[in-house]
């Protein structure tokens, strides 16, 4: 039970600092959450918050004393710092306002970016 608390409190912290980042990003002071007509913001978050997670698998592997730390900086933590949704639904919008361009670069950007940064994190924590 104390797993699923620290895991659900880390996945709070982890909200907080995607809005925090989010709001560095993208300032207050700008209509919506789009910088530079793209949501830098979302996309400086899921590469970030994969990087991470990949280190973290990478870094435990085997080390069995330290998957509970796994759930719940990586289920918790990064679960609730990233957001695929968010994104999905900013490149949805783009859509919507006849961006195509704009809207396919952010979905497919997203996802080619998310995963070397997976791949990057996993290879450093390995080397660890």
């Amino acid at each position: 039970m104390s797993e699923l608390l620290w895991a659900s409190l880390a996945g709070g912290l982890g909200g907080g600092a995607r809005y925090t980042v989010d709001t560095i990003v993208t300032g207050k002071h700008r209509a919506g959450k789009f910088a530079a007509g793209l949501p830098l913001g979302t996309l400086i978050v899921n590469v970030t918050a994969c990087l991470l997670m990949g280190f973290l698998t990478g870094f435990v592997g085997g080390r069995g004393d330290w998957q509970e730390w796994q759930i719940i900086l990586g289920g918790g933590f990064l679960g609730g710092y990233s957001t695929f949704s968010t994104a999905s639904v900013e490149a949805a919008k783009l859509w919507g306002k006849r961006r195509s361009g704009a809207a396919l670069a952010h979905a497919l950007g997203m996802a080619f970016s998310s995963m070397l940064a997976i791949l990057i994190g996993i290879w450093v924590g390995a080397s660890i």
